[in-house]
């Protein structure tokens, strides 16, 4: 019991101000229960220690109105009052009119300030600075001028002076221990364009302000509070860096160093009685320093930020971003390069500035640099305290630490070979195809006007003799029981009308298709694969289907030197071989990207209603996303066994996508799995798999997962999984009978996925 009364004694003693004046004289030292209050009792100055015991002393400021202490500065945050008794150590003005902090068990001082002249007095302001003041009010000494991990408005911080750099902040070492921590914060003195935050002597993060170095990215508003930033110059050699705040409690504003490295701007919320974020950096894995590696950049317009590769370039290590990307195309000195812009970016590191000059004077001075990368240029509204009013920056080598950003980015032009090989391939494309064309037509025009003359039985003869050499050579072991029955070409003519014109469905690369030969030769294979397709698609065969369509889509959009968009995913356009391996087939309406373009319109919408993604079926606009969504249909279509263009059939199932997501929402995915697969299933995996499918059909093409991801998170059980948004409903429309879109004509070696397709 008697310990427990000198831990609260103890903790009484340290905590109850026997002192409440903002300031103190020579005669009047400060010991442990005093504290300084400031005149509006926002800020407390006094000894703490951070475990409540007398082992360890300090002097600090902290928010005096505020539950739990929040220091903003420390006196001695590396040389603690340590082994002595609460008692024995004082904050004094010395005979030599200087603040000394001392443990008189040993009579040495711990800390010291700058001398002040006589009759000096040390104050607590409001604004929670800690000044030692002359008699005549000047200012001798201030802890504004020796921040410790924190900025406080109106604090001016002399970041550089002389390409020296004069102010670092340092973080503490953990929540519990105010000494100095492994992670500081310093201002770029060669550019006077960046601040640095370090871990040790490795930079970890990097801030640049280039939008208008006048205003260093102008001011943030959040919730009442508005914070205006500014970054000014002393006497052409130094940097000072100041911030102000407008709202309801100014002063319960703090920009801090934490001891995890990261920057925050945090205001008092009383609401809740906790700090709120308005600013927080890094916010990613892959926004810290050089990390997506040289010409790769950090995506943070995205939900979850990643590396990318700009534009023009390409990974170093397969889909690995994170080391860093390679041209497509090397740079040749003497050929006219092109520049691609790109917008809304974070300027990399390790620029040359050239002040004053206009945009052209920018472009030449890089353009006519065979080692210059890029560049970037800003034209300032107005100079403030610079000597320039506009400002060019120049890349040589490398772009490192870059990224895509929300807001406060800016142009940059990347420096791109004159001419690259998938334009040379369009050229070619541009010449052969209308030569190809010609060609084609005229001996499609001699071909006719040759036949035209013959004589119907000779025609019939040559039809008859090519459809017998082809029958004949799928069974050339004369074994007849084949995978497709024989079918006389007599009976053919009989079925099709010897061919008529009027039961012609249409034509495609491959030949004519009519009506009577499509019932004749279908009717039997689908009604053998109908019967047997229980037992031959069971769960493994489905998801190892899945895994391989998705697998074809990414090589479509990224693997392939080209970016192909399907435009037409379904499941008539999916085949399966005899080892049930997918092959995307029929790329009639498919579109090429070239390798800076991300997404196109078009005013002809072709495709097939259920698949088509949102966007695209009512504004025309099509990218990679869209195939994504119509995977996203194909996956939850294999899982149910139900067509997406079929829920009319089913009692209470108003849309697939919507029920998939009733049903995984309430946790019982297993009522949308196809019966005939249900038992002895992996559930998680098929929860997996459906997951992915809600993710993929997501209304925003923003939101949907790029298919390089889609793969991952199916070869990855263990990967976590974002959760998906809830779809909007669309009403079906139903495509029109016997159309395009509603029949496919598959080889005859070849098995359609359309055999999933109702129960």
């Amino acid at each position: 019991m008697e310990k427990v009364h000198l831990q609260v004694f103890i903790l009484l003693l340290l905590s109850s101000p026997c002192e409440s004046d903002d300031q103190f004289t020579q005669a009047k030292p400060l010991f442990p229960g005093d504290m300084l209050i400031s005149k509006e009792g926002v800020f407390a100055l006094g000894f703490f220690s951070p475990t409540n015991s007398n082992e360890s002393l300090y002097i600090g400021i902290w928010y005096h109105n505020i539950p739990d202490r929040t220091l903003v500065w420390v006196a001695n945050r590396d040389s603690p009052i340590t082994n002595t008794t609460p008692s024995a150590a004082k904050l004094a003005i010395t005979d030599n009119q200087e603040l000394a902090l001392s443990d008189s068990t040993t009579g040495r001082p711990l800390w010291t300030t700058a001398t002040g002249g006589a009759g000096v007095i040390a104050v607590l302001l409001s604004s929670g600075n800690f000044v030692l003041r002359s008699a005549n009010g000047t200012a001798m000494w201030q802890s504004f001028d020796h921040p410790t991990d924190t900025i406080l408005p109106t604090m001016r911080v002399l970041f550089s002076y002389q390409g020296h750099v004069v102010t670092r902040l340092f973080a503490s070492k953990g929540p519990a221990d105010p000494s100095t921590g492994d992670f500081s914060v310093s201002m770029d003195p060669s550019s006077k364009l960046q601040i640095f935050v370090w871990h040790g002597t490795r930079l970890y993060y990097r801030i640049n302000f280039f939008s208008d170095v006048s205003a260093f990215g102008g001011s943030v508003s959040y919730a009442t509070t508005t914070v205006i930033v500014s970054v000014s110059r002393v006497n052409e050699d130094g940097l000072y860096f100041m911030y102000t705040v407008s709202g309801d409690s100014p002063a319960f504003t703090r920009l801090s160093l934490d001891y995890t490295g990261k920057i925050r701007l945090l205001t008092w919320n009383n609401d809740t009685s906790s700090w709120t974020a308005g600013y927080e950096r890094p916010s990613s894995g892959c926004d810290l320093y050089a990390a997506c590696g040289p010409f790769g950049y950090c995506d943070n317009t995205e939900s979850v930020p990643s590396c990318r590769c700009l534009d023009g370039f390409e990974p170093i290590d397969g889909h690995d971003v994170s080391r860093g990307c390679r041209r497509n195309e090397a740079l040749v000195c003497g050929m006219e390069d092109r520049f691609v812009t790109l917008s809304g970016m974070k300027a990399p590191q390790g620029f040359m500035h050239v002040d004053n000059t206009s945009f052209d004077q920018c472009v030449t001075e890089c353009s006519t640099n065979c080692s210059c990368t890029a560049y970037a240029y800003f034209n300032m509204s107005t100079a403030g305290a610079w000597a320039y009013t506009s400002r060019c920056l120049v890349w040589t080598g490398d772009l490192v630490d870059t990224g895509k950003v929300p807001s406060f980015g800016e142009d940059l032009y990347i420096r791109l070979a004159a001419v690259s090989h998938v334009q040379k391939k369009r050229n070619l494309v541009k010449i052969l195809l209308p030569i190809t064309a010609l060609v084609l037509l005229i001996t499609f025009t001699m071909l006719v006007l040759t036949y035209k003359h013959r004589g119907t039985r000779q025609k019939k003869k040559v039809q008859k003799r090519h459809m017998l050499q082809y029958l004949r050579s799928t069974d050339q072991a004369g074994d007849k029981n084949i995978e497709f029955p024989f079918i006389d070409f007599e009976d053919i003519v009989v079925a099709t009308d010897n061919f008529s014109d009027t039961n012609m469905l249409g034509k495609g690369g491959f030949g004519k298709v009519y009506k009577g030969m499509l019932e004749g030769i279908n009717e039997v294979a689908i009604k053998r694969l109908n019967t047997a397709r229980k037992s031959m698609l069971p769960w493994p065969t489905r998801f190892k289907i899945i895994k391989g369509i998705a697998r074809g889509i990414m090589y479509l959009h990224q693997d392939s030197r080209l970016t192909i968009i399907h435009r037409d995913l379904k499941a008539s356009n999916i085949l399966l071989d005899t080892e049930m391996i997918p092959k995307i087939s029929d790329f009639g309406m498919a579109r090429i990207f070239s390798g800076d373009q991300h997404q196109a319109n078009t005013n002809r919408v072709v495709g097939t209603y259920g698949y088509m993604s949102p966007e695209y079926a009512m504004e025309g606009a099509f990218s990679v996303k869209s195939d994504t969504y119509s995977f996203g249909v194909l996956l939850l279509e294999i899982v149910s066994g139900i067509k997406i263009s079929s829920p009319h059939l089913l009692m209470d199932f108003p849309n697939l996508i919507v029920q998939a997501w009733n049903l995984w929402k309430d946790g019982k995915i297993e009522d949308l799995v196809d019966s005939s697969v249900k038992e002895n299933c992996p559930l998680d995996e098929i929860s997996r798999c459906i997951h992915i499918g809600l993710l993929c059909v997501q209304d925003s093409p923003n939101c949907r997962p790029l298919m390089s991801a889609v793969v991952f998170m199916l070869e990855n059980k263990t990967s976590p999984l974002p959760i998906p948004m809830q779809p909007v409903y669309f009403a079906r429309r139903d495509a029109k009978p016997g159309g395009a879109n509603n029949n496919r004509v598959s080889s005859v070696n070849d098995m359609s996925l359309t055999a999933l397709e109702g129960r």
